[in-house]
């Protein structure tokens, strides 16, 4: 891989966190605010998991990116200007956290105009967008085109960022993709009828296995971005071994750990090729010999 990183940098990481709170679980069903103990496992992230979390980055010198739904931010002002305060980003993810798959243009605009309201309010114009679920639509790049973003963390294609050519619309911007394997939901969520299997891992395996994806995108120069949820990984033996995960990422020899605005500018500046994700139709039903 032949990424063009700074000079002296060899691989880029990003700790990155959505702070869903109980947006995603009120986007899904209303109803489910009548349940008292689904909605307080929600707001341990805003209460107690991002202090915690926000205690190990400043441990170790780290600034991340946290994604914030606008109904969080209208939710707990506060804890979002904590974040701020620390001097970490926030960047925009939808305002309540809403199913993405299929929606019209115009729905969208919606959705992004009222997150990119609620922000405002805070004083915050983001430089970055996350997708719901990472749940991008054909006609998002141009939306978030059109509303000045620098970058989005979206998309799977990738082992490195790129520069997203817009569909109808003129411009581009940057793309930094993710990957399930590196995000938390899949390691620790779990609550009775809402979501996961039942299984919880431990975070002893969780961290060797994220470790090894950090040293594999260390070694092929890629750019390694872990996804945390503050309301799972802010609980205190999973904050733990993200703390110890943050240190062996830091030790790696080149490594650039930051946040994604910075990757995104360094991006925009150093690469020159624009990419058009081209969309693929499935095939019309093929002629069989049987008639």
């Amino acid at each position: 891989m032949n990424f063009p990183w700074p000079d002296g940098v060899r691989a880029a990481a990003a700790f990155t966190f959505d702070v869903d709170a109980e947006s995603c679980v009120l986007a899904h069903d209303p109803s489910a605010s009548s349940r008292m103990s689904l909605m307080t496992h929600q707001s341990y992230g805003p209460r107690v998991g991002v202090p915690r979390l926000l205690r190990v980055l400043r441990r170790q010198d780290v600034k991340a990116t946290f994604f914030v739904p606008g109904f969080t931010a209208d939710t707990y002002p506060d804890m979002v200007r904590s974040i701020i305060d620390e001097g970490h980003e926030v960047a925009h993810h939808g305002y309540l956290h809403e199913p993405m798959q299929g929606i019209d243009a115009a729905r969208e605009a919606e959705y992004l105009d009222r997150g990119l309201e609620a922000l405002d309010r805070l004083g915050i114009r983001p430089a970055g967008y996350r997708a719901p679920w990472w749940e991008m639509n054909w006609h998002t790049p141009d939306l978030l085109i059109e509303r000045g973003f620098q970058y989005d963390s979206s998309l799977l294609d990738g082992d490195t960022p790129y520069r997203l050519h817009g569909t109808e619309t003129a411009g581009d911007l940057v793309e930094i993709p993710v990957d399930w394997g590196l995000d938390d939901w899949e390691q620790y969520a779990f609550y009775p009828g809402w979501t996961g299997s039942g299984v919880i891992e431990s975070p002893r395996k969780v961290h060797e296995m994220w470790l090894l994806e950090a040293r594999a995108h260390h070694a092929e120069s890629g750019c390694f971005v872990l996804t945390n949820h503050p309301f799972i990984s802010g609980r205190p033996s999973r904050a733990a071994a993200l703390e110890r995960l943050i240190e062996d990422v830091r030790a790696l020899d080149g490594m650039w750990v930051t946040t994604l605005e910075e990757i995104a500018a360094h991006t925009a500046g150093a690469v020159g090729e624009l990419r058009r994700v081209d969309r693929i139709e499935a095939p019309g039903a093929l002629a069989t010999n049987r008639e």
